[in-house]
């Protein structure tokens, strides 16, 4: 998983390498967590009802989780992997976070009208992470 490129042992994180094997497993960890987040915020949307617990805990997963993963990307890409998928990472890989940073900014979810917003905003960030990675996908298997 991690390989360290010198003897030194000085613990500087230029001399860690990460398989792109990780980032395609946080991938699917990023891709699991979001849906689970999109689903039950949807529900609740639907329902007419404000975020519950639930929606924030698996929210709050969603966000760690994707925050592991676009660190472990940009690692790669300091490593020099992934040179042309660098737009796809970018865009696709980092509007989820914009998704989730504007439903952090002004929605709290807790009126069901901010639900919904906050819904919609979730549903978008799954869309660019399911994008960004199916054209990832496609491009490291050829």
């Amino acid at each position: 998983m991690f390989a360290q490129t010198s003897s030194l042992g000085d613990g500087r994180i230029d001399n860690w390498i990460i398989s792109s094997s990780v980032h395609v497993t946080v991938g699917v960890l990023v891709l699991v967590t979001m849906t689970l987040a999109t689903v039950w915020v949807g529900r609740l949307a639907v329902a007419a009802k404000p975020l519950d617990r639930a929606g924030r805990i698996l929210v709050s997963i969603a966000q760690l989780v994707l925050a592991v993963q676009v660190l472990i990307g940009i690692k790669l890409l300091d490593q020099g992997q992934g040179i042309v998928q660098l737009y796809i990472h970018y865009i696709g890989g980092l509007a989820p976070m914009a998704a989730f940073l504007v439903g952090g900014w002004w929605v709290r979810g807790d009126t069901p009208r901010s639900n919904r917003i906050l819904a919609a905003m979730i549903a978008l960030g799954w869309l660019s992470a399911a994008m960004a990675f199916t054209i990832g996908r496609a491009y490291a298997n050829a």
